[in-house]
């Protein structure tokens, strides 16, 4: 048996109940329950709201192996593979029908569709698209520097003119037009589509189909190729693999390139400015690398990853492995590969 007043006051609670909403959770419990969800839904509930994103942002475990995206052969309908939970994801992406995909990092893929010469910049998980003033590309390379949400995002393109002049493109979101000037080198320099340029420390590195070395100073809008000797390759590198089997990358504001032969073990460079010279290492003291042509990766103390290893954008056994190489054991996982 309850008075008038007890009566009042559950009504009013029960109301106050009802009016409640998901945004309204305690801070402690909306941090339990978003630390304790994969990357991808945490991304997914950071755009909830203001106060979501918030916290979503503060208990993300950034420390993730990266996913390897693969393109339909017709369709929309693509893979995430996910080489730590050796697990695969499909995502209906009909925002990239016509599209070719430039560069990834940070979630983020730049993207060209040939038909309109619309460059955009997609986000898979949240959907969201950042457009870019029109550009015709041919055969240039490109990259960003960080994700288009930044202030500080600069977007990246080289093509080589002639073997002693490259016309380098800039571009951030939010501008009307690219910038477009050629730059005289003194050494020559021939990009390639198949190496990536590195976004490291304020500068844009690029590899040459020779491995030669340029970098461009987005600040100062200034080029150089440097005086670096490429690292020595494997046997027959260029014979056979010379449009392809290299990859660079960064780790702590350090270069890396990744060199891979047939019937070779792959061969790690790190770049010694001091010295401008690249020198061969027996280890990657376990930092992971991650090889791919449209942007590499590297990551240490990775859950459900062999560190000292470097991962290629290949898997076998129908998603149950994906390929590796690890310098501990030097050899390949799976054998023979």
């Amino acid at each position: 048996m309850v008075n008038g007043d007890e009566r009042t006051a559950s009504e009013d609670g029960k109301g106050r109940l009802e009016l409640q909403t998901w945004s309204d959770l305690p801070l402690e419990l909306l941090e339990l329950i978003l630390s304790n969800l994969t990357f991808e839904d945490n991304v997914r509930a950071s755009v909830v709201c203001k106060r979501w994103h918030k916290v979503a942002i503060s208990v993300r475990v950034m420390n993730q192996s990266p996913w390897l995206m693969y393109m339909p052969k017709s369709g929309c309908l693509y893979e995430f593979y996910d080489p730590s939970e050796r697990k695969i994801h499909s995502l209906e992406l009909p925002e990239l029908r016509g599209c070719r995909v430039c560069y990834s990092k940070q979630g983020w893929l730049l993207l060209y569709r040939r038909r309109n010469h619309l460059v955009f910049f997609f986000n898979p998980f949240t959907r969201e698209t950042i457009n870019l003033p029109s550009y015709e590309l041919a055969y240039e390379i490109m990259a960003f520097s960080c994700a288009p949400t930044s202030t500080n995002c600069v977007v990246f393109s080289i093509k080589h003119v002639h073997p002693t002049v490259v016309a380098i493109s800039t571009c951030h979101p939010g501008a009307s037009e690219w910038t477009i000037v050629n730059h005289r080198n003194r050494l020559p320099f021939v990009s390639s589509i198949w190496d990536k340029p590195v976004f490291c420390s304020g500068l844009f590195y690029c590899l040459s189909l020779t491995g030669w070395l340029g970098v461009y100073d987005p600040g100062r809008r200034y080029w150089k190729v440097l005086p670096v000797p490429p690292p020595r390759c494997p046997e027959n590198f260029f014979v056979k693999n010379w449009w392809k089997g290299k990859f660079m990358t960064e780790h702590n504001g350090d270069l890396l390139v990744v060199y891979t032969s047939q019937n070779k073990n792959p061969m790690i460079y790190k770049l010694y400015r001091s010295e401008l010279a690249w020198k061969e290492m027996e280890s990657l003291r376990g930092v992971t690398i991650f090889a791919s042509f449209l942007s590499s990766l590297s990551g240490a103390n990775l859950p459900g990853i062999m560190r000292n290893s470097v991962y290629f954008s290949k898997f076998r056994f129908f998603g149950k492995r994906c390929i590796s190489y690890s310098f501990d054991d030097c050899r390949y996982y799976p054998r023979k590969q």
